[in-house]
């Protein structure tokens, strides 16, 4: 890690009272103080960037006067490392106050939050993977109208604001879907004052399970008073705002209303005429949430290690940031309509089958092409300067590439497909680009782009060309001192001594670190700094030359800045543009990135067939897990899946622990969401049908930390599927009734299939260990039981007292019809070298539990309910009839024992009775 700068700090005193009389700011926010060429941080901020970034509170040092104030300094490096950790993990907000020039004066002059990024995306540079969306939500729970829920949501980056109001739950399951679908990254809820408003409690939790950063916004800021003003000065359209249909949305209008106060939209005039108001409809997407995000493994965690351990890892081999970010949007917006899905299963098919556009597309092509929503956005905030405006030109000379790859298309079926969704739109932005084009190649001086210099050409003014001859000059005569040292080093020039333009020492010699040696002990040479790649030095002649050619060079800059920021001015007209152009380079980067992945799997991807909603059924052959197959030294054993309606809807999937049956059930909710998304799916063929939710239950919920149990985390998830699931949904429950009682475990596992089965009549399957419910699929002809296969060898292992059989078990990971009986756990645990000891004993009460229980089953079985009854109420009398003879008689332990086995014998009503034989029999 870099050194940390020394706080210079002259009236330390001064700068502790000033620190300490400002408001108290609330825990999520950390305050960063702007030294010019260091950051600092000071009290509670302090230790808690210490321990974050550095791991240690040693690196804190105490200024000022008693009380002294803990302080800490950031150089540039760790400052950046400290905001991605504190806005993208930790969802912090962090503050930067800088000097205004005066004494202790102090202000804010840039806020960053999760969702809100545009005052430090030059300090982030290209960190930022997905779009940041802010969202704001507003709740009317009155008893006659049930859940009302009203949302703005906006990605500041492109100018756009979304609402929506729709009906809700009590358990805000289309809140938390929307919140999946945005994949917002904050979220402003009204501040609870009492404390105890449930609802907005409820918000904040799913919110916050959702990995957003809570931010609690004041009622007054949801107030609609001013809203209608406000959206007519912001947006494009013409019309005043009242009359938009958006505008209706009252619950709705007042989330919009604090957002644009939060964003602080309103006092940046640039904005202004600016922003779309569009209406996002929540039913046109798959239904996600936050368990299916989670079980199907869509986003990376904070803890997977290969790229492929997540579903947007495998699918990313996109070669532009903004590829990625819409493919991590289509992930968490899987289509239902089957016509959109089908226009892009046949772009990526036509990729599929030309490999040679593919491989152009992906190498030549899009990997050229910079982050152009981040471009746009600095022409729009006025802060481009003339290397942006080559950057948009080098996009535009590139697209005629990109048209004559997409014309060599001679096949009909894909021509017309390409042709609409990209070659006509991409020929419109460069014919539109032209003028562009025309402009820098006429005002720019392009030859200097090799030296890394962005300036107008000389021949535009008079005072430039005069400038320019000295610099020519100047450049000739650093020339000549590189070939003069050269000779005197015995080095040869461009192979072994380089002349470069340093960021820091400007121009300077630079060698090999293999051959710094022959400059050591030589006066004439003053080394300036050794890095990676080589020794930098100067001489006296080129450090004057340098110091000319700066000067110079500063005033080519001054004489050419009127002229610079014309062309930027100009270019700026043409973000509208360029904004259209990324959205289209991202979907065909993303289509590309589909096509790439399914050619080069281990076993290529298949085009699935799909069936419009409501119909059809889903059979896959030979399925794979797309993650699971891509991991190191595995063979993936291939199942079939078929899930039909009437007679195979519900699975359940019974077999050994580390069976695979985990691995079966998810990669089917994975192959459904690939298919819904345009993707190729990892099977030899599949058709499936369009599910309208994925809905998941799967392993155990680590929230103790949230002070909820594992158990009521998973009641949780479960009823939210019983509340969400329709007949098209998909659910995937996997070991459910675990964290309780075997009985509740196995009577809840029962309920709630039956539930699922008799009153929603989805897709479901169901991965347990209650073998019991297996029972389930005599009643229900929709239930199919399926297992997963062990083959099982016995062998014998000596023991100290005899020859004992030793099971052998092996997992063949293949799932077929049928139910399994066993569940092998503690052959799992001999698997982990768990001691021989605990091995027997637990083989040992194993046995004695099932003698138990096979024991009790039978006693009950057998006897009818008629039975129980008589069988109950003799027994009872004979025992009321043995108490009070021993209490009468006053008989010894062996004497009571001997009258009650005589009464029992005497009593006719007891011989024969079946639930008294089960009862000796315990």
């Amino acid at each position: 890690m870099a050194s940390r700068p020394e706080l210079k700090e002259e009236d330390e005193s001064g700068f502790c009272r000033f620190y300490r009389n400002l408001p108290q700011n609330d825990e999520d926010t950390v305050r960063i103080f702007d030294r010019g060429d260091y950051y600092s941080a000071h009290g509670e901020d302090a230790v808690f960037i210490a321990r974050t970034v550095f791991r240690t509170t040693s690196v804190i040092r105490p200024i000022g006067r008693e009380p002294r104030l803990d302080s800490l300094t950031l150089n540039v490096l760790n400052f950046r490392s400290f905001l991605r950790e504190a806005l993208f993990r930790l969802s912090k907000r962090v503050e930067i106050w800088q000097n205004t020039g005066k004494r202790m004066d102090w202000k804010v002059v840039k806020q960053a939050s999760p969702g809100n990024l545009q005052d430090i995306e030059e300090e982030l540079g290209a960190q930022v993977e997905n779009a940041p969306i802010i969202l704001a939500v507003k709740v009317s729970a009155k008893a006659s109208e049930g859940r009302n829920v009203g949302v703005c949501f906006a990605d500041a980056s492109v100018r756009e604001l979304g609402v929506t109001e729709f009906l809700d739950n009590d358990l805000y399951s289309n809140f938390e879907s929307l919140l999946i679908q945005l994949g917002v990254k904050e979220c402003l809820i009204q501040a609870d004052v009492s404390k105890k408003d449930v609802e907005l409690q409820k918000l904040r939790s799913i919110a916050e399970n959702c990995g957003c950063a809570i931010a609690e916004r004041s009622a007054a800021d949801f107030g609609t008073k001013d809203i209608d003003q406000d959206l007519t000065r912001l947006l494009r359209d013409e019309r005043a705002a009242g009359t938009l249909p958006q505008t209706d949305l009252k619950l709705a209008m007042g989330s919009a209303a604090a957002l644009i106060k939060y964003l602080g939209v309103m006092s940046d005039s640039s904005n202004f005429g600016q922003y779309q108001l569009y209406q996002h409809d929540l039913s046109q997407y798959m239904k996600l949430d936050a368990a299916a995000l989670k079980a199907l493994n869509l986003m990376p965690g904070p803890r997977d290690g290969a790229k492929t351990m997540s579903l947007y890892g495998l699918l990313n081999h996109c070669k532009t940031p903004t590829g990625s970010r819409l493919l991590a949007q289509w992930l968490k917006q899987p289509l239902m309509d089957v016509k959109e899905i089908e226009r892009r299963q046949q772009l990526v098919e036509a990729f599929v089958q030309d490999t040679e556009l593919r491989q152009t597309m992906q190498e030549e092509h899009l990997r050229s092409i910079p982050d152009l929503y981040r471009l746009s956005k600095k022409f729009q905030r006025k802060v481009a300067n003339l290397e942006d405006v080559v950057r948009t030109y080098q996009v535009a000379i590139r697209l005629p590439g990109f048209l004559g790859s997409l014309d060599s298309v001679m096949d009909e079926q894909y021509k017309d497909p390409l042709d609409a969704e990209y070659t006509s739109k991409i020929r419109e932005y460069s014919d539109s680009f032209a003028k562009l084009v025309e402009m820098v190649e006429t005002t720019v001086d392009l030859d200097a782009l090799d030296n890394h210099e962005f300036i107008i050409k000389p021949e535009f003014d008079e005072s430039l060309r005069t400038i320019r001859k000295r610099l020519d000059k100047l450049r000739r005569e650093m020339e000549t001192e590189h070939h003069h040292v050269g000779d005197d080093l015995n080095q040869e020039v461009d192979k072994k001594l380089f002349l470069e333009n340093h960021r820091v020492h400007g121009w300077c010699f630079r060698l090999t670190r293999t051959e710094a040696g022959c400059i050591r002990n030589k006066k004439q040479y003053q080394e300036c700094s050794t890095q990676k790649n080589g020794v930098f030095f100067t001489t006296s002649t080129l450090q004057g030359l340098r110091r000319e050619f700066d000067q110079l060079s500063e005033n080519y800059n001054r004489t050419q800045s009127g002229l610079v920021n014309e062309v930027v001015s100009v270019t700026s007209s043409y973000c509208p543009v360029i904004e259209k152009l990324a959205a289209v380079l991202a979907h065909l980067d993303v289509i590309v990135s589909f096509a790439h992945v399914s050619v080069h799997a281990p076993t290529s991807y298949t085009r699935p067939k799909m069936h419009a909603r409501g119909t059809g059924d889903t059979i896959l052959k030979e399925a794979r897990h797309p993650c699971m197959e891509m991991q190191d030294d595995i063979q993936f054993i291939t199942n079939d899946v078929s899930l039909q309606r009437g007679t195979s809807e519900f699975l359940i999937i019974t077999g050994p622990n580390m069976g695979g049956k985990s691995t079966y059930i998810r990669q089917i909710g994975v192959i459904a969401l690939m298919a819904q998304i345009g993707c190729f799916v990892p099977c030899s063929e599949a058709e499936l049908t369009i599910f309208d939710s994925i809905l998941a239950r799967v392993g155990a919920s680590d929230s103790q930390i949230k002070g909820v149990s594992t158990f009521m985390a998973e009641m949780l998830e479960t009823a939210n599927i019983l509340k969400s699931a329709t007949n098209e949904s998909l659910i995937i429950i996997d070991e459910l009734g675990r964290g309780t009682s075997t009985y509740d475990g196995f009577g809840l596992a029962w309920a709630i299939s039956e539930y699922i089965v008799k009153e929603i009549g989805a897709c479901a399957l169901f991965a347990t260990h209650f073998h019991e419910l297996t029972a389930l699929a005599d009643t229900y002809p929709q239930v199919k039981n399926l297992h997963v296969v062990a083959h099982i060898s016995d062998s014998s292992a000596p023991s100290s007292n005899a020859v004992e059989k030793k099971r052998e078990v092996t997992l063949l990971y293949k799932v077929e019809p049928g139910i399994s009986d066993q569940s092998f756990g503690i052959h799992v645990a001999e698997l982990v070298r768990f001691p021989q000891k605990v091995i027997n004993m637990a083989k040992r009460k194993a046995d004695e539990l099932e003698d138990f229980a096979g024991k009790h089953e039978e006693s009950y079985v057998k006897a009818s309910p008629q039975e129980v009854e008589e069988g109950s109420k003799a027994l009872k009398e004979v025992l009321r009839r043995w108490k009070e003879e021993v209490e009468a008689e006053g008989l010894t332990k062996k004497q009571q024992v001997e009258r009650l086995r005589e009464l029992v014998k005497g009593d006719e009503k007891l011989k024969g009775n079946k639930f008294f034989e089960g009862v000796k029999a315990l």
